[in-house]
């Protein structure tokens, strides 16, 4: 693998402060412009869009022409999207909604190669349509980076076990769900939601994982608030944020000359 995923494992490693950014439209050109903004890594979510396996593709290249790893996060657990995430070139992943440790070492199994997991060998773009296959084969399992999403009150409660999975390079937490799981859904700052997310933060801090979430308005602030709530990376806004911003600002801007 190249220096390019061996650097954000290292940094996720020694929990630095990372910076993310988040791609939620089937487009290339949004992805490039993101690779030229010094982010840590982008990652896509096909999770809660559109994006397709082809589109994830030419995201995943767009981000690492610039240098930049891409972590897709895929839309549920099934090895039918994450084995060719996995031999389009995907740089590690972010996985929605683990739950029990249960769960985490069926996933960790099916995304490493054995002896460690149960991923089949096969040649596409990740190994360079078949230049560099044996590189890649005897790197993927050390260099690649995997990062769970706790977003349950089971997950937080099992956070401890979870952690505890070989192969568990950061944790993120995603509020929203995590609020509806508390039965406050999309109270995000509701101290439930606040206590629940300082367990799995402490968690995380305790055994030395990197522990991160994503902000949809970014400032300073907001940033400073994050990290201080010990929180090492934070995943800055998302294309869609970004272009909704603009259009509620716009439609006032519009609005004040009528």
């Amino acid at each position: 693998m190249s220096s390019r995923i061996n650097l954000l494992k290292k940094k996720l490693k020694q929990r630095e402060k990372l910076f993310g950014g988040w791609i939620s439209f089937p487009s290339p050109s949004i992805a490039e412009i993101f690779s030229y903004m010094n982010f840590d890594f982008i990652a896509i979510d096909m999770e809660h869009s559109v994006i397709s396996l082809n589109e994830a593709q030419r995201i995943v290249a767009a981000c690492q022409s610039n240098g930049i790893p891409c972590l897709p996060r895929p839309v549920s657990h099934s090895n039918d999207f994450f084995k060719p995430l996995l031999d389009s070139g995907a740089d590690g992943f972010f996985i929605s909604t683990v739950n029990n440790s249960e769960e985490g070492n069926k996933l960790i199994k099916m995304l490493k190669y054995p002896p460690e997991g149960e991923r089949t060998y096969g040649v596409n773009r990740a190994q360079k349509y078949g230049l560099e296959s044996v590189k890649y084969f005897n790197s993927w399992n050390d260099d690649s980076s995997i990062i769970f999403q706790i977003e349950s009150l089971e997950g937080v409660n099992n956070i401890e076990k979870i952690l505890d999975i070989n192969g568990v390079d950061g944790i993120m937490i995603g509020p929203y769900d995590l609020s509806g799981s508390l039965g406050v859904p999309g109270q995000i700052n509701h101290e439930l939601v606040i206590e629940a997310s300082n367990k799995v933060i402490n968690a995380c801090n305790k055994k030395g994982v990197s522990c991160g979430t994503q902000i949809s308005e970014t400032n300073k602030e907001n940033i400073n608030k994050i990290f201080n709530m010990g929180y090492n990376f934070v995943i800055l806004s998302s294309d869609l944020f970004i272009l909704s911003e603009w259009a509620k600002k716009t439609i006032k801007l519009i609005d004040s000359f009528k």
